[in-house]
Order: C-alpha cells, then structure tokens, then sequence
C-alpha cells in the first residue's frame, strides 16, 4: 500500500505500527483516568482558591467596617478646619462642643555645631568607628559611625535605621557652612533630644525648638495634650488641631470653633452599601463556580464546585447571620430598612424609599444591628472562621488534599510512562526477533525452491 511505512523487512509487515497499537491499547484505559482525575482535581483546585480570595477579601472588609463608626449614622463636623478637623468613632453621640486652641503640640528639635566644610566634612577621622547616641525619654538610638563618614553618610544611616520610628536628620547649609537638624515626630513635653557618645557631633549642640503641649479649652475646661491628635477628650470623638484660634482683627478674645456631631444617613446609607456590596462579591464568587450551563445541544455543564457541600455550608453560615435579629432598637434587621434579597441569585439589594423611611426615625438601630460583640459583622466573621483560617481551614485543608492529590497521580502518570516504555522494548523485541525468523525462512524456501527447479530443469545435449 502506497505511503505504508514498512518495518519489517523479512516479513513485510509494519511491526511499528503492530508495536505502537499495543502499546496504545494497554495505556488508554489508565491515561484517561489520570487524565479526567487530573483535569477534575485541577479544576476544583482553582475554583477553592478564588473561593478562598472572595471569603479573604469578604473577612478584610468586615474588619475594615469593624473599625469605622459609619454604622452610627453620626458624622462629625468643624467650623474651622484650620483650628481642628474631627472624626467619630465607636461611642460617639449627637452634641456640639466649643473648643478654643491656644497653642500646639511641638517636637523637639536640635542642631549640630556648624561645619565648615559642608555636608562633605568628615565627622570620624578616626580609624575606628565611633558611636551617635540619640536619646529621648526613655528610648535610645544608637547610631554607629565609621571611620572617614561624612555629615551626609551620618545623616543618611539616620534616617534609614530610625525614620520609622519618627526620628529624622537633615543638613542645613549657609554662607558659613553646614549643620545636622535632627527632629522627631513624637511631640510634648517630655520628648526632647540629647546627644551623647564620642563621635564628636555631640559637642556644641544647640536647641532650636523646645517641645511643648498642645492646650486647649473644650466647653470651658482647661486641658493639655503632648500630641495634636486627641482621641479621649470626648467619648467616641477624635480631634485632630491644626492651628491655633484666630483672634479677631480688631483684637478682643480668641473666636473659638463650634464641632458638631449630628446624624448623617447619607454617611449611613453610604456604609451600609458598602456591607451590600462586600457580600454580594463573595456570593458573586461562589454563584460563578457552582452555576450551571445549559450547552446548545441541550446537555448541561455543571461547576467545578457545584453541589460542593461546603461551600454549601460557607453560604448557609453567613446567609443564617444575615438574616438573624440583632441590636437593641425597634428596627432588629436589615430587612426592615429595605435590604432585600434575590431569591434566585442570593445577592442583596436596597430599597432606597423603604431604607430613607426607616433612617429617618430609627438610623441608631442600624448600628445596633451591625457594631459590637454580638453585631452582624462579628458574627459573621466568626461564622467563616473555621472555613477560612490559612492551615486548618476547611478550604485550606480541601488544597492541601488536592494537591497531594494531583502530586500522587503525577506518580502514576510516571509509572505508566516506564511501563509503557519497557512495553514498547519488549514488544519491539519480539517483533524483530520474529521478523528475523521469517527472514531466515524464506532465505531456506528460497534456497530450496531454487534447487528444486535446478532438479526439475532437464539438461540440454
């Protein structure tokens, strides 16, 4: 047959194609498991990890919203953002205060003697290192200097060793040459720098600020903080001075600035989207891998996690604290503010008329509903704890037996691959043996039947 590719040169047969059969025909049956077992556990191994993403990202969100007072319907407002700016936070309640600032929280702030030569000069001529000590408070920092370091080198190793501990250096330059500025950002009474050690940058040092406490008056009380920031002076109230309180043109008494914490259901509608939406990506994420397709043939195509009894158990732990009564107010779930859910999808929508109606009279009950240790979001972060902790969660210990999964039939997948191999040796041997032999057999019937027809010739006279 023309294009056949002939191995067998005794017997004209293709043993090479007889051999490759076999071997095709033996392999089959155990590659098309390993190859369905492989595509199965491979996929699912993918699905789990996006469902591990979504309920990561789901969890992170819940503590995001944990630390925000958005829930409380409350915002906070100032007259004069150049005095003070404000914040609400757990605890807060509707009120206005008047707060007058006379002076800021400021750093300590100090300088090297001058060098002549600039940020070039050499403050270790030394041949061995010499030692910075930095000290505020209680805390020192140790700043080792080597031999031939520069003012810039010294400053350099500063900033890089304790920036992130506020600490700070930089060079200031004139006519006269340059000098070291360090300063810090913690500030207050208390926190001044001082220098020691033998690196000589701490001889004639000189002060150029003198750290002191903010003061201020809140309602007519006198008080004093060692920050600008101040978390405690009111409950649930954080506030941030930026300046001192202007004093009127004509001079007179300082105009003080009026903070207000009032309700915001805008700020509330606003925080409660955001909760909507966070849920709505992990029930996106589980819809997508347990959806299933109907094919133009009519079959249907199932997920990869469709049926999967736990993420089936994930969905029925956060949809049973989603719809549980919580709080202390009259409103006890997000149903009656018009959070509804689609009964095909899962996924949540709000009612905008139903949600501004019940805001109106009862906005402090959605902070009931979702703050505090019995609120929705702790409940339902501790609901997802056992299917999201990263070694012995549920979906972590599903990865890890898939893995071991594909990594045992990555095994098998290389045992057949040597089985098949010394199939093929074996078999190719015996075919070529067996080739060879009807080789020789037809070399004897030719031999014969060549003598043959000399016997049956009749010579000629």
């Amino acid at each position: 047959m023309a294009g056949t590719s002939v191995s067998g040169i005794g017997s004209n047969i293709d043993t090479q194609a007889i051999v490759k059969s076999l071997v095709d025909s033996e392999r089959a049956p155990k590659q098309t498991q390993i190859n369905n077992q492989t595509l199965k556990a491979t996929t699912s191994l993918s699905s789990i990890g996006k469902i591990q993403a979504a309920l990561d990202a789901f969890r992170g969100a819940l503590d995001n919203m944990k630390t925000t007072a958005s829930f409380s319907g409350l915002s906070g407002t100032s007259s004069d953002e150049k005095v003070a700016t404000v914040t609400t936070g757990n605890g807060a309640a509707a009120g206005n205060f008047s707060l007058l600032v006379t002076q800021l929280a400021t750093a300590s702030k100090l300088s090297t003697k001058v060098y002549a030569d600039g940020a070039s000069s050499v403050v270790n001529a030394g041949a061995v290192p010499s030692t910075l000590s930095i000290k505020q408070g209680t805390d020192t920092f140790d700043v080792s200097i080597p031999a031939g370091a520069t003012l810039q080198q010294v400053r350099d190793s500063i900033n890089s060793q304790y920036a992130n501990q506020g600490l700070s250096a930089n060079i200031l330059t004139d006519a006269n040459g340059s000098r070291m500025v360090l300063t810090s950002s913690k500030t207050g009474v208390g926190s001044d720098l001082t220098l020691s050690g033998n690196s000589g940058l701490e001889s004639g040092t000189s002060v150029l600020a003198t750290p002191q406490n903010a003061k201020y008056t809140l309602d007519g009380v006198a008080m004093e903080s060692k920050s600008n920031t101040i978390a405690d002076a009111v409950s649930g109230i954080t506030l941030k001075l930026t300046g001192v309180s202007p004093v009127p043109s004509g001079g007179g008494a300082a105009i003080p600035t009026t903070i207000t914490v009032s309700a915001d259901t805008t700020t509330l509608k606003s925080s409660v989207k955001g909760f909507v939406d966070t849920y709505n990506a992990l029930i996106k994420a589980a819809n997508t891998e347990t959806q299933v397709t109907t094919n133009a043939d009519g079959s249907l195509t199932t997920g990869a996690l469709t049926g999967d009894a736990s993420l089936r158990s994930l969905l029925s732990s956060v949809r049973t604290e989603l719809n549980a009564m919580g709080g202390t107010g009259q409103m006890k779930s997000l149903a009656q503010f018009g959070v509804e859910t689609d009964q095909k999808t899962g996924l949540l929508s709000i009612d905008d008329k139903v949600f501004s109606a019940a805001a109106k009279t009862n906005a402090a009950d959605i902070n009931g509903i979702f703050s505090g240790d019995t609120g929705l979001l702790a409940r339902m972060k501790s609901a997802t704890d056992s299917f999201a902790q990263k070694t012995t969660g549920v979906f972590a210990a599903r990865s890890a037996s898939l893995s071991d999964s594909l990594n045992d039939l990555k095994k098998q997948q290389d045992t057949l691959n040597e089985r098949m191999t010394s199939l093929q040796t074996s078999l190719t041997a015996k075919y070529t043996a067996m080739d060879s032999l009807v080789a020789r057999l037809r070399a004897q019937s030719d031999s014969i039947m060549t003598t043959l027809n000399a016997l049956n010739n009749p010579k000629s006279d």
